[in-house]
């Protein structure tokens, strides 16, 4: 692909990962994710931070995304610096050093009937 697309820098405001989930691990856990799209020619080189409404922010948390792939980073099993608290509001900032595209997925398995929820990240 000759053109980037995407940005580096995105922001999602809500989030929160409901401690019960009903059917099989791990694919119908409750959980959030982050979809990454790179579609340069370039790794992306993605941060995340995590902020919350009562603690100070947590991160950054680190992965790379290869160069026109996509990854899919459930927050889940977000775990270094320290895993992501379930039944816990809280917001990300994730930043590359290449423009990427970012989604936003929750699945809530509650209850029997599945609540799935996506939306495009801020780009900023």
């Amino acid at each position: 692909m000759k053109k980037s697309i995407g940005n580096t820098l995105w922001a999602i405001p809500e989030g929160y990962i409901p401690s019960g989930s009903t059917g099989p691990a791990p694919a119908m856990t409750s959980h959030e994710t982050a979809c990454i799209l790179n579609a340069g020619d370039e790794d992306a080189l993605v941060q995340f931070t995590i902020f919350f409404s009562d603690r100070d922010p947590v991160g950054p948390y680190r992965v790379t995304v290869p160069a026109r792939r996509t990854k899919h980073v459930r927050f889940n099993d977000l775990s270094d610096p320290a895993p992501i608290p379930l039944d816990t509001d809280y917001a990300c900032i994730i930043e590359s050093n290449v423009p990427v595209v970012v989604q936003h997925t929750r699945l809530d398995s509650r209850q029997a009937e599945n609540a799935l929820l996506s939306t495009m990240a801020y780009p900023v």
